[in-house]
């Protein structure tokens, strides 16, 4: 016999209709049935399909833009074999002598959602001077998240050059908040290499070359075809007789520099340009910044003045 007994509140003979499944959907497999009978009467579409395409959509976009991400990130870490990382980020130095448009889409190509990354292989004797100096122009037109890399071939880097890019930058983690990625990882290697596209592409080598590469992503580079040939020549003149040449060689070419700075202030005329960058750098490395004309004295003083060549002098000392 139970203790307490309760009237009941609700007659015993109510019977409850409990669904049989979660979702109900018409069945598109009976007889007579077809996709069509998903279309409302007035020829629109069923407001859940549209939802269910949408849905759809918004997956997809997400899946495109985590594996541009991957992508990205592959370009990284199959590229360099270095034992320290070290992420940095430039500090904008004085403002752009460049006035010129550059838009990566149509320098380099449409690469959606993907970091565009620049890596490049080079020795710690020999620290390229104009690729720091681009560098510092490439952070004032873009968003660029550099890094340092020491490859297990060197054994011992000093700290100025593992901190000649910059301070770390706060962002570095979040990749797909930058536009161009620049890597420089030094490494036991004969001659500069760049790659920009890990996967597929050849290296570029040289100095000089690189430099022209990355000069063309400031969207800088002289229209006229006279100006242009003077500036490659003037690059390979330095590099060939100046950087790599004996005293005799290097006597004719700094006699040439301040025979044409005399005419005008820098080496094209009017314009600072990639030929300045180039050849400031050689005579800096070549120590003849001191002994130097009258003339390139000058000018090697108003490329410092620019503030672009901050970076190079600590290498220097």
């Amino acid at each position: 016999m139970p203790m307490y007994k309760v009237k009941p509140v609700s007659p015993g003979d109510i019977k409850i209709d409990l669904p049989a499944c979660m979702y109900k959907s018409p069945n598109i497999h009976a007889q007579g049935m077809n996709c069509g009978d998903h279309a409302l009467q007035n020829g629109g579409v069923d407001p859940a399909l549209e939802r269910l395409e949408g849905r759809q959509d918004e997956v997809l976009r997400r899946l495109y833009e985590l594996k541009a991400a991957v992508d990205g990130i592959t370009k990284t870490v199959t590229s360099p074999d270095a034992d320290l990382d070290i992420s940095t980020g430039y500090r904008r130095p004085a403002e752009s002598v460049f006035r010129g448009t550059a838009d990566l889409d149509s320098l380099l190509g449409k690469d959606l959602g993907a970091l565009r990354d620049i890596v490049i292989n080079a020795s710690p004797g020999r620290p390229p001077l104009s690729l720091l100096v681009l560098h510092a122009l490439l952070c004032q037109r873009y968003q660029v998240l550099s890094s340092v890399h020491v490859h297990s071939s060197v054994s011992d880097v000093p700290p100025s050059l593992l901190s000649c890019l910059g301070p770390r930058h706060t962002d570095s983690y979040a990749r797909q908040r930058f536009q161009l990625g620049f890597t420089l990882i030094w490494k036991d290697v004969s001659e500069l290499q760049m790659k920009f596209n890990t996967q597929s592409m050849c290296p570029i080598e040289g100095e000089a070359n690189v430099a022209r590469f990355l000069f063309r992503l400031l969207g800088a580079g002289p229209q006229d075809p006279v100006a242009a040939t003077q500036m490659d020549c003037w690059i390979d003149t330095v590099v060939f007789q100046l950087a790599e040449g004996g005293s005799k060689e290097r006597a004719a070419v700094l006699r040439s520099l301040n025979a044409a700075l005399g005419r005008s202030p820098w080496l094209l005329g009017q314009e600072f340009s990639l030929a300045d960058i180039v050849c400031a750098c050689c005579v800096l490395r070549a120590g003849q910044a001191s002994s130097a004309p009258v003339n390139v004295q000058r000018w090697l003083k108003s490329c410092q003045n620019l503030g672009h060549f901050d970076c190079v002098y600590p290498l220097l000392q």
